[in-house]
């Protein structure tokens, strides 16, 4: 291996973008062979790289899974009743979920070994498009969607406060049926901007994250992204 930036190295390990990267090098947090790594550092796979106390090793082999996450499941690795996505998962490859889906959900998820995709993925201020497909128990009006498109007060749970949630699409799909792109991950965010219209979640799919599509995936099935899926998804993020 040829040597690379130590900003690169650690951002390859999965551990964090270059740009986190460059703070915990500026903070003094990296060490290259117990020595305190400068910005410009560069390193081998022969050099001991750590982060604290922490041993940095490059990710060899990244993997980067669609997943159809049921209905019923959490998606978080494991909980104490048992309803976590572990189970449909490969072990022993440090695979973990990007982002969230309630239970009550189904639909994309995308599962990784790659720390750094998932927090370009992840980071709110990116931007990166959700489609999701929506069932509701009442009929609606065009209004109704033109109201959401536009933006709807709900309580940013994370910090308590009232906010106004970001222009979204919508597209109305049957009376009872729409389709909705954000932006946002706010926790429950599609089924509380309904609530607020007093419109009841039947059912909610996530069809779309950025240029993945869920397809014709079946509920619990997984897999890989194609070599072009990956390319295209690793340029809109660099776009960013």
């Amino acid at each position: 291996m040829e040597e690379i930036r130590i900003n690169k190295y650690i951002s390859k390990s999965g551990v964090c973008s270059r740009r986190a990267a460059d703070k915990l090098i500026n903070e003094g947090h990296v060490t290259i062979n117990g020595v305190v790594a400068e910005t410009g550092s560069k390193v081998t796979e022969k050099d001991i790289v750590k982060i604290d106390d922490d041993i940095i090793n490059l990710i060899k082999d990244i993997k980067v899974y669609a997943f159809y996450k049921p209905v019923g499941y959490i998606s978080s690795l494991s909980d104490e009743q048992g309803t976590g996505i572990a189970s449909f998962l490969p072990q022993g490859m440090g695979l973990f979920p990007v982002g969230r889906l309630d239970k009550d959900s189904e639909g994309l998820m995308l599962i990784t070994n790659d720390g750094n995709l998932m927090n370009e993925i992840l980071n709110a201020s990116n931007g990166h498009e959700k489609e999701y497909i929506v069932t509701t128990r009442q009929k609606f009006n065009n209004d109704f969607l033109v109201k959401m498109a536009k933006g709807v007060p709900i309580t940013n749970r994370a910090t308590g406060k009232k906010i106004i949630t970001a222009p979204c699409k919508t597209e109305a799909l049957e009376d009872n049926s729409f389709k909705i792109t954000i932006i946002q991950g706010l926790n429950r965010q599609i089924r509380r901007m309904c609530g607020y219209f007093d419109i009841d979640v039947v059912s909610l799919k996530r069809v779309r994250i950025m240029n993945i599509m869920l397809g014709n995936m079946r509920p619990g099935e997984l897999k890989e992204l194609s070599q072009s899926e990956l390319i295209k998804l690793r340029r809109m993020l660099e776009k960013v």
